[in-house]
């Protein structure tokens, strides 16, 4: 405890480690399990103190600090989330424990925390499908890149990159049916032209609008050729 008061935490583990079988079943075990998850939270050890948290909460649901630990079990996996130019399999695990405190806890304290920590890993979630979805396009993928625009929009209709999207989406639209078969083109080229009216009813002054009116003028010549 000495250790660990002076945040020497280190060695302060490395003694929990030893003596918590000795105190199994007894009043302090529950503060030794307590102090052990957070030492590893304090060493940014997170992995090893999501576990601990949450084994606190779960060997002492009726401890006042079950709530704390099963949130900082959640919380140690979302400062485990990388930049969104990585795998986000962290990601997806941080949502659905900081998800399961929520249920559990419903009227905790942590709610508007928790809520804001949610958003912030979807947010990350997104930009990685925004920028997986522009890759096919730069790729000529057009295939794969308005499937992963649609399921973008689908999955996450109120995104931030919404505007973003739709442009690329138009983009992407209007090059597949450029190199489409002639009996595909018409299909394509006024899907384009659909989502084009969707994104200036939505953002009347959109940043894409040059861009946008350009290739839909093309799309509706190469419409009125066919």
């Amino acid at each position: 405890m000495e250790y660990y008061e002076n945040e020497d935490y280190y060695r302060a583990m490395t003694i929990f480690d030893q003596v918590m079988p000795f105190y199994r079943g007894k009043a302090e075990a529950e503060d030794i399990a307590y102090k052990y998850a957070y030492a590893y939270y304090y060493q940014k050890e997170n992995i090893m103190a999501s576990y601990h948290f949450n084994r606190f909460a779960q060997t002492y649901p009726r401890n006042a600090k079950a709530e704390e630990c099963s949130f900082m079990s959640a919380y140690c996996k979302y400062l485990e989330s990388p930049v969104y130019k990585l795998d986000q399999t962290n990601t997806y695990d941080a949502i659905k424990e900081l998800q399961l405190f929520l249920n559990a806890y419903p009227s905790s304290e942590r709610l508007e925390q928790c809520n804001n920590l949610i958003d912030e890993l979807r947010d990350k979630l997104q930009r990685k499908d925004l920028e997986i979805a522009k890759l096919y396009l730069k790729m000529a993928k057009y295939n794969a890149s308005v499937s992963a625009f649609k399921n973008l929009l689908t999955q996450y209709p109120d995104t931030k990159y919404k505007e973003d999207a739709l442009f690329y989406s138009i983009k992407a639209y209007y090059f597949y049916a450029s190199k489409s078969v002639k009996s595909k083109r018409q299909e394509r080229y006024q899907k384009s032209i659909d989502i084009y009216q969707q994104l200036v009813s939505q953002y009347p002054e959109t940043k894409y609008k040059r861009d946008v009116q350009y290739m839909v003028e093309r799309a509706k010549k190469d419409l009125e050729n066919l």
